[in-house]
């Protein structure tokens, strides 16, 4: 078999140390794509990108650097972070990011009420993004609905993933990075349905409550899948 070679996007993974962050950043290192660890602290981004290659066993290139450092270098940013780090996250990379695309994994959680939907004035944490981020950056709603203590595993996760974004071109971009982490994606519209996506979080942290779980997700039915 041939050997697979890296492909050339690199991904930039802001607040990157985290379960969710550090879990993508696995699952497209192992797909091939150059990862970037982004954090406030350094130091905490080269332990995480070290713990990735290691599990890796070095066979692909994760690199740790601060939060400005990662977005300046990549070609595609995804933001990871609590979102009572969002603004202040945009905020301190809101330059480097023109031109490209943000996929903002943010849910709009207020502590201590998460199984609450609470959503921000600007009607979703992506819309926030986009409001601050301006025109110059396209921004994608993405990967609410999966739980991250499927994603530093390889085993298959049974529930699909939607997108929403300010255009059908950064939608498809994000879908392709969406199978690449081995999952399956759907098209779900413009930013504005984005308010839907991330209010599915706090739906499925309270099924999670009720029910005794960790993984609860969604599946779309009705439509032809993917073989």
């Amino acid at each position: 078999m041939e050997e697979k070679k890296p492909l050339m996007v690199a991904i930039a993974v802001l607040g990157g140390t985290g379960k969710e962050g550090k879990g993508l950043a696995y699952r497209w290192a192992k797909a091939g794509y150059r990862v970037l660890i982004g954090s406030r602290s350094s130091e905490r981004a080269v332990t995480a990108a070290s713990e990735i290659m290691e599990l890796l066993e070095g066979s692909t290139s994760v690199v740790g650097m601060s939060n400005r450092e990662a977005a300046e270098q990549a070609n595609i940013v995804v933001l990871t972070v609590p979102y009572a780090a969002h603004r202040d996250t945009l905020e301190s990379v809101k330059n480097v990011l023109q031109g490209k695309i943000l996929i903002d994994v943010t849910a709009p959680l207020v502590p201590p009420k998460v199984t609450k939907v609470q959503m921000p004035p600007a009607g979703s944490a992506a819309q926030e993004a986009k409001e601050i981020l301006g025109a110059g950056v396209e921004v994608v709603a993405a990967f609410q609905t999966i739980s991250h203590e499927h994603l530093l595993t390889d085993e298959d996760i049974d529930c699909d993933v939607l997108v929403t974004g300010s255009s059908k071109d950064a939608r498809a971009e994000a879908l392709t990075l969406v199978e690449a982490a081995g999952l399956t994606g759907w098209d779900a519209g413009p930013i504005e349905n984005s308010v839907v996506v991330e209010g599915l979080t706090s739906v499925l942290i309270n099924i999670n409550k009720q029910y005794g779980s960790k993984h609860s997700g969604i599946k779309i039915t009705g439509v032809p899948r993917k073989e």
